[in-house]
């Protein structure tokens, strides 16, 4: 008799444990989002994902495009390409969504759910690879400057898993962005 209520207590004590842990580590879709919607702008992503509006103070956000990207009809002011390389100048545009430096020229993707020009179609595991690896959809082409993916790599699981929750949760926007411009075709932009 002894013995069964031993049995008893370390099963509800195995039990209560596994409750214990399982609270601690699950989270509601809901606190999930928020969680997401938390890092991404205490990570930066909305200075160079979300287009801004030019105001007295400078530019800002333009929450309207939210994580849009680079607007796809923005007109882009003409540059000299012999201004930017090793040991020279970084350019960015007024909304600061495109990028010209020794790598080329980059432009801010669309992280909207839209499934034909934003991450719609990416699955949690591309996320997180592309934020571990530096490639596009965790497979693809190199992820350029100046996305700091070299910091979120060491972001905890987790954490990436909240980000892209939160990302999937807004208003899917239709923005087909550029794809980036090599180095050595900079020369060709302003023709």
């Amino acid at each position: 008799m002894k013995s069964v209520s031993y049995l008893l207590m370390a099963a509800m004590v195995v039990f209560l444990s596994a409750q214990l842990v399982q609270g601690q580590t699950s989270m509601s879709k809901e606190a999930l989002i928020e969680k997401g919607e938390y890092l991404i702008m205490i990570a930066g992503c909305h200075d160079c994902h979300t287009p801004k509006k030019m105001t007295p103070e400078g530019p800002v956000p333009n929450m309207q495009l939210k994580l849009s990207g680079h607007p796809q009809d923005a007109d882009l002011p003409d540059f000299d390409p012999s201004d930017v390389g090793p040991g020279k100048w970084v350019l960015l545009n007024e909304s600061l969504t495109a990028f010209v430096g020794p790598w080329g020229m980059t432009f801010s993707p669309n992280l909207t759910p839209d499934k034909q020009t934003g991450i719609g179609l990416w699955t949690e595991q591309n996320f997180i690879k592309a934020m571990r690896t530096g490639k596009h959809m965790g497979t693809g082409r190199p992820i350029l400057p100046p996305m700091p993916w070299t910091n979120l790599k060491n972001a905890k699981t987790e954490d990436l898993k909240a980000m892209f929750a939160y990302l999937k949760s807004i208003k899917p926007i239709k923005n087909l962005v550029p794809g980036p411009v090599p180095a050595e075709k900079l020369a060709e932009i302003n023709q």
